[in-house]
């Protein structure tokens, strides 16, 4: 589904992805685990096509398409989903119309017909109760006054209305007490943990693995991905710690 060579990246003149290698299949979920400044959150963004980071080198491929090719809208009208470590707020717009918005404009762009209104509401409501959060709070604009727990648990409402086929999950863990990170995961699994589909889980901690099973752990150091391994490589990680295991 995704294949990452070579992959070097900068932002504002800094290289931060130096030569980054990954593939990812369909049906698999893979944990990307490193020290602050590792390049982590730059993968996600580079993948999601924010602007500002630029690739130098390298090339990405999502199910056949040259990724790099692509605009962030047509990227999300293909199937790739970026979760956010810190969500932003929106002002003015109800989590409604944003996400009614965002679903039909993708919708658009594979050429199917737009949900209406209530169509799109009767989804909305089942991905909030399939979450635990309340109905009400789809009304309120996006993220604005909502606890940490609340927007990473809206995130996954995003994700559930959406439906991508590879989700990148930028420390969705931060900022969840032990209730809110059994739902979200529980809510990654549901979603995601099926065999056309795929997720990509950037994290610091093995508590949320606890949840969602990777198939996969790797670990990014300066810039590159030195050591990879299964489940068991996370726990080693929670052990010994980076300057260890991941020289």
């Amino acid at each position: 589904m995704l294949k990452i060579e070579n992959l070097h990246a900068e932002i504002d003149g800094k290289t931060i992805l130096k030569g980054l290698n990954l593939s990812v299949n369909a049906g698999e979920v893979h944990a990307i685990m490193g020290p602050n400044g590792a390049g982590k959150s730059t993968l996600g963004y580079v993948l999601g096509g924010r602007p500002g980071y630029e690739v130098t080198e390298g090339s990405i491929t999502f199910d056949g398409q040259d990724l790099l090719e692509l605009e962030p809208h047509q990227r999300a009208a293909a199937g790739v989903f970026l979760g956010f470590q810190y969500p932003v707020e929106i002002p003015g717009v109800s989590n409604v119309q944003f996400l009614r918005e965002a679903l039909n404009a993708q919708r658009g762009g594979r050429g199917e017909k737009p949900l209406s209104g209530g169509e799109f509401l009767k989804l909305a409501r089942e991905e909030a109760k399939k979450l635990d959060m309340d109905a009400e709070m789809l009304k309120r604009p996006v993220n604005v006054g909502f606890s940490g727990g609340e927007k990473k648990r809206n995130e996954m409402v995003q994700m559930g209305v959406i439906d991508p086929k590879f989700a990148i999950l930028d420390e969705t863990d931060s900022g969840l007490d032990i209730d809110a990170l059994r739902i979200v995961g529980d809510g990654i699994n549901r979603i995601m943990r099926k065999p056309d589909k795929a997720v990509l889980l950037i994290t610091h901690y093995q508590r949320l693995l606890d949840y969602v099973k990777p198939d996969f752990v790797h670990v990014l150091a300066d810039g590159r991905i030195t050591r990879s391994g299964g489940a068991e490589l996370a726990h080693q990680l929670e052990r010994e710690g980076y300057a260890e295991v991941a020289a």
